[in-house]
C-alpha cells in the first residue's frame, strides 16, 4: 500500500511539471537563435622589410688620354738647349788614353778598320754622326745610304767647312782623303761613284772616326740645331 501511494505520488508530480511547461503556438515565432560569433579578423602581417634601392656608383672621371711625347721644334730646342762644352785641343797622350787602340790608329794614323765589321756600316737610325776628338757635327743619317763597300757611306758632309780633303798616294795611286778639321783627325775618303741624283759623291767613312748622336738626344746633347735636318718625311736606305 505505501508502494503503490508513492508511486501515485511520483506519477502526479511528473505530469505536473510537464503540464506547467509553455509551449510556443503557431502565431508566435520561435525565439532566433543567438547570432555565431563573427570570425576573428587575422592579425595584419607585419610588411617585409623594403630592399634598399641599390645605388648608383658615383660618377667617375675619365683617366686623362697617354699622349704620345713630341720632340721640342727646332725653335724650342734653341731656347733650351744647352751647350756643349767648347772643343780643347789633346795632347798625343790624352788621346791615347781617351781613344781606344783602332780609333787612336784610324784618325791618328790615317789607319783603316775591316771592312763589313764595323760599327756603322748597316747603321740607319736617325741622328748626326760626330768626329769622335772634337764633338763637331759631320754627318747626318738622311744623308746616308748602303753603298755596298763594307763602311758607312754619306752622299755629302752637314757642313763643307768643317771637311778638309787632301791627295794621298798610299797604297800607290791618288786617293782624296777627308779630314775633320776641328779635331785634326782622318776620316776616310771621297770618290765620285756615289749616287747621281743626289752629287755623284761617296764619302767613305770610317766607324771609329765617327760618333753617333740619335735624333731623340739631339737636344740632351747639345746638338739641337740640328733637328731641322728631320723635319721631313724620313727616307728609306737604299
Amino acid at each position: 500500500m505505501k508502494f503503490a501511494l508513492s508511486l501515485l505520488f511520483g506519477l502526479s508530480t511528473f505530469f505536473l511539471a510537464c503540464s506547467c511547461e509553455r509551449k510556443p503556438t503557431a502565431s508566435e515565432p520561435a525565439p532566433a537563435p543567438a547570432p555565431a560569433p563573427a570570425p576573428a579578423e587575422p592579425a595584419p602581417a607585419e610588411p617585409a622589410p623594403a630592399e634598399p634601392a641599390p645605388t648608383e656608383p658615383a660618377p667617375t672621371e675619365p683617366a686623362p688620354a697617354k699622349t704620345a711625347p713630341t720632340e721640342p721644334s727646332p725653335e724650342q730646342a734653341q731656347k733650351t738647349m744647352p751647350k756643349r762644352k767648347p772643343f780643347k785641343a789633346l795632347s798625343d797622350e790624352q788621346l791615347r788614353k781617351t781613344l781606344t787602340p783602332l780609333q787612336y790608329q784610324v784618325t791618328q794614323h790615317e789607319g783603316t778598320e775591316r771592312a763589313w765589321t764595323n760599327k756603322y756600316d748597316k747603321h740607319f737610325d736617325e741622328g748626326i754622326y760626330v768626329c769622335i776628338i772634337s764633338g763637331e757635327a759631320l754627318f747626318s743619317s738622311k744623308d746616308k745610304y748602303d753603298s755596298g763597300c763594307g763602311w758607312p757611306a754619306f752622299t755629302k758632309p752637314i757642313d763643307k767647312g768643317e771637311i778638309e780633303t787632301k791627295t794621298d798616294f798610299k797604297i800607290g795611286y791618288a786617293r782624296t782623303e777627308v779630314r775633320a778639321k776641328t779635331g785634326n783627325s782622318h776620316l776616310g775618303h771621297v770618290f765620285n761613284d756615289g749616287p747621281p741624283e743626289k752629287g755623284g759623291q761617296r764619302y767613305c767613312i770610317n766607324s771609329a772616326s765617327l760618333h753617333f748622336i740619335p735624333k731623340s738626344k739631339l737636344v740632351e746633347e747639345g746638338y739641337g740645331e740640328y733637328l731641322h735636318l728631320f723635319a721631313g718625311k724620313k727616307e728609306t736606305p737604299e
